[in-house]
């Protein structure tokens, strides 16, 4: 018996029946079972879609996304090993990221050049380091307060690696480990990217609030 999700449990129990009820759909998806990958579709389609957005930058691409990742795990599923639902998790942001990136590339909304992180950071970095170190808070955490539109364009800004560490990390709640696994990157190189991805959205904020 599956344990369900309920209001009364702590965020660590409803990831673990998170996590065995994932297990259980991928073994029913392998045994042919009707209605396994609509119950799987159910269980991840807003999460890709969420995901999507966040990366893409608009619903279309996101909506795409969704479509061709879900259709990749149609496909694919029951012949993968994928055995563990962290692996299985890691799998479909890899695919996720890989179609919304095409997505991307795609769209004519597009920029035609794309800026450096070097050139959306302040010029001087000690400075912004004596400042109250927004750097070190989850992304989360800023997008509860009155600057959620703000952190949502700034996210837009950031270099498509940076953002992708970000969202991965801040947003949707990997680990550092899987955020590495996803990029195909070493876990050191996932943590510079997202110091330096909260440095700028901390510029941003600051900068949005001092024009209040």
């Amino acid at each position: 018996m599956n344990r369900t999700i309920s209001p009364g449990q702590s965020d660590q129990e409803q990831h673990a029946a998170q996590e065995e009820r994932l297990e259980q759909l991928l073994a029913d998806i392998r045994s042919g079972k009707e209605d396994a990958f609509e119950r799987f579709l159910t269980l991840v389609q807003s999460t890709v879609f969420s995901f999507g957005v966040k990366i893409c930058g608009r619903t279309t691409d996101a909506r795409d996304t969704m479509q061709d990742t879900l259709l990749t795990a149609f496909r694919s599923l029951p012949h993968t090993d994928i055995e563990e639902a962290s692996a299985l998790k890691v799998w479909l942001y890899k695919v996720a990221k890989n179609a919304c990136l095409m997505m991307r590339r795609k769209s004519k909304f597009e920029p035609k050049a794309k800026l450096s992180l070097d050139e959306l950071l302040p010029e001087n970095l000690h400075h912004m380091h004596a400042i109250a170190d927004w750097s070190n808070l989850p992304v989360n955490t800023l997008l509860k307060n009155e600057a959620i539109e703000t952190v949502r364009k700034a996210i837009q800004k950031l270099p498509t690696p940076y953002r992708l560490a970000l969202v991965l990390r801040d947003m949707e709640q990997l680990s550092t480990k899987e955020t590495a696994e996803v990029l195909d990157v070493s876990e050191e190189t996932v943590k510079i990217r997202l110091h330096r991805a909260r440095l700028f959205l901390r510029k941003e904020l600051e900068a949005s609030f001092s024009r209040k």
